[in-house]
């Protein structure tokens, strides 16, 4: 009988051997593009907009990645990244329908693939060794048109699939679209200019050189009369005041259904941005408006005044006070996702934006169009007079004669619908009659059914202080976002251009996550210590000027010396409560972070051990029982 038993066995371990072995062969056959993502942020999941744009791939594309796999043993921490790497170029291969290959090439040191990495462009990162380390990718099409990567640094791992996925829409383009651009910003040579530009020192905007990678950037003539019809679409950044020729050929393209981006500002912090001899660019404009324009688009901006928010104000550093280096500006914002209207296509995962002495936008009153907001403040926000924020208030200054409207005041909107030429009586003079496809004159347009325009009251958000740090990587310029204001400047120009596939892929990054307790108690003691800062500084003058006042008449007598008496002790006693309030302003955070630590230190731990022990002692009670059970079960079955 035992003999029986023990052959059973073992025929069922055979056949479970040999299904497990048939269960991992098929599987592998059958499942070989399966996957299966369970990373909190889909980290291997391709964005369906990257599923879009492998759909639409023409012809072949190929891919070449070249890492210096037999030295990577010298930087263990871009070991997993490099994984991170091939395995989104994995997925993307996988999600062509061999569309698109890939090649993953060790480059050797002094071989003559390592002398073709760099002869296309890839930047090696020099070792200990005095060996240089590869990591980069170079696409190439049909008809041998190049994309590179020159190096896949660290920081933009965030922007991974991006990157490759720009890389591949690039390739399979036959032509880029054109934006055109009416600027007076240096957008294309940065602060120094056209002088820094001559001596090879120029430094353009970062947010334009994410223009450039993506599309063709024509600036327009300032004297132009006519918008060339290569324009796909119109950007308007800060433009300087324009006169009616030029006014009329921007009506006209918006009447034919051309798309138009605008920035206009009442007070633009970046154009007063000093340049290498001290001074802002000759010919800088500080103030930027469209109203005839925007007249007949049917929204209008106030050029006197000036927005402030308390709830987003950005921290700044004021050098006034070493027991508070940074203070509430709210003037300038970081507007997060709560500001914005999710449902528009453009501002689809965008998480912050950084702005700064932004205007506010109304609809006008016989508007034709409907005027969406994109962007818009809290009820916690106020309209300054512009000539007062110009002189440079200090920002508690600011903050002690804050007065909340109770306004969400508009930002940014989006215009679409009916709407009508700026000039029914026709173009300002014969000269600016426009031409159709075939050199013809194209009659004046009055009207357009379905115009499409997006206006911004902010130019300080292309400025790189606000939205980016840079950083250099063998010798290379990229940037590292610290908030969305590119992103939301591509997803405008790419909608606006008909193509939304690439704008699901630049949100992939984590969210920013505040610690919202911590940041309403830290503005809660800001206020109460500016309200008896300000009080008891009155104080301290008053004492102090009495006691002036004192000194010069030259007073004597008791009357005079019992007055000075009080007076200094008024003075010290004004000054002691001044220092106990500053150092009390952090009490009410540092005791909220000292619970958040006892909460994450000591108590989830003990929760979590408690509901393990009460787990493992559970357990072992139904062992015990089962155990019990079986025991009198074969005492029941013993023969009598």
């Amino acid at each position: 009988m035992q003999r029986l038993i023990s052959s059973q066995n073992t025929i069922a371990v055979v056949l479970l051997i040999v299904l497990f072995l048939s269960i991992n062969i098929s599987s592998s056959l059958l499942l070989r593009n399966a996957r299966l993502d369970l990373t909190e942020n889909q980290l291997f999941t391709l964005s369906q907009g990257t599923k879009e744009i492998l759909a639409k791939i023409d012809e072949p594309i190929s891919l070449t990645l070249y890492y210096s796999q037999s030295l990577s043993g010298s930087i263990p921490a871009m070991g997993l990244y490099a994984q991170r790497v091939r395995d989104m170029l994995e997925e993307i291969v996988n999600g062509s329908d061999g569309r698109i290959s890939l090649k993953i090439i060790d480059p050797e040191p002094f071989s003559e693939v390592e002398d073709v990495a760099v002869a296309r462009g890839l930047v090696g990162r020099p070792l200990g060794s005095g060996d240089l380390f590869y990591f980069g990718l170079i696409g190439t099409n049909m008809v041998d048109e190049m994309q590179i990567i020159p190096v896949f640094p660290a920081e933009r791992e965030q922007y991974l699939e991006y990157d490759l996925t720009r890389l591949i829409d690039n390739l399979n383009k036959p032509r880029k679209p054109v934006l055109g651009v009416i600027s007076n910003l240096p957008l294309d040579t940065g602060v120094g200019g056209l002088l820094a530009a001559m001596r090879g020192q120029s430094q353009p905007f970062l947010i334009y050189s994410e223009l450039t990678d993506r599309f063709i950037v024509e600036f327009l003539d300032p004297k132009m009369t006519k918008i060339p019809k290569r324009v796909d679409v119109l950007l308007l950044a800060h433009p300087r005041p324009l006169n009616d020729n030029q006014l009329y050929a921007i009506d006209q393209f918006t009447m034919r259904g051309g798309r138009v981006i605008a920035f206009i500002d009442p007070h633009s912090e970046v154009s007063l941005t000093a340049g290498p001899n001290g001074q802002p660019l000759q010919g800088h404009t500080e103030q930027s408006n469209l109203p005839r324009l925007m007249a007949s688009w049917g929204v209008e901006m106030d050029l006197s005044q000036v927005l402030a928010d308390r709830n987003f104000a950005q921290r700044v550093a004021t050098g006034r006070d070493a027991r508070r280096q940074l203070v509430d500006y709210v003037l300038w914002m970081g507007m997060p996702s709560s500001q914005f209207n999710e449902t528009d296509v453009v501002m689809s995962n965008i998480d912050l934006l950084n702005i700064g002495s932004t205007g506010a936008l109304t609809q006008t009153a016989n508007a034709t169009t409907t005027l969406t907001p994109l962007v818009f403040s809290s009820t916690n926000s106020m309209l300054l007079e512009r000539d007062m924020v110009a002189a440079g208030p200090e920002p508690d200054k600011l903050l002690r004669n804050f007065q909340a409207d109770g306004i969400n005041h508009v930002i940014a909107a989006r215009l679409r619908g009916p709407a009508y030429t700026a000039f029914p009586d026709g173009p300002p003079s014969a000269d600016d009659a426009s031409e159709d496809a075939s050199g013809n004159e194209r009659a004046h347009l009055v009207q357009t059914d379905d115009a499409n325009i997006i206006i911004f009251a902010d130019s300080d958000f292309f400025d790189d202080r606000f939205w980016v740090t840079e950083q250099a990587y063998l010798g290379q310029r990229f940037a590292v976002p610290m908030a969305d204001n590119a992103k939301l400047l591509l997803n405008a120009v790419e909608n606006m251009m008909g193509s939304d596939a690439l704008i699901s892929l630049r949100g992939r990054e984590r969210a920013l996550r505040g610690f919202d307790r911590v940041e309403a108690l830290r503005k809660r003691a800001e206020e109460q210590y500016l309200a008896e800062e300000f009080a008891l500084q009155q104080r301290i003058e008053e004492a102090q000027g009495e006691l002036d006042r004192i000194e010069k008449s030259q007073a004597l007598g008791a009357e005079a010396e019992a007055a000075t008496t009080q007076y200094r002790t008024e003075l010290q006693s004004a000054r002691k409560a001044l220092r106990a309030v500053e150092a009390n302003l952090r009490r009410d955070i540092e005791a909220l972070g000292l619970k958040l630590k006892w909460v994450n230190i000591g108590l989830m731990p003990a929760f979590i051990g408690i509901i393990s022990l009460y787990v493992m002692v559970r357990r072992r009670h139904r062992r015990v029982r089962t155990q019990r059970e079986g025991g009198m079960r074969m005492v029941g079955e013993l023969p009598q």
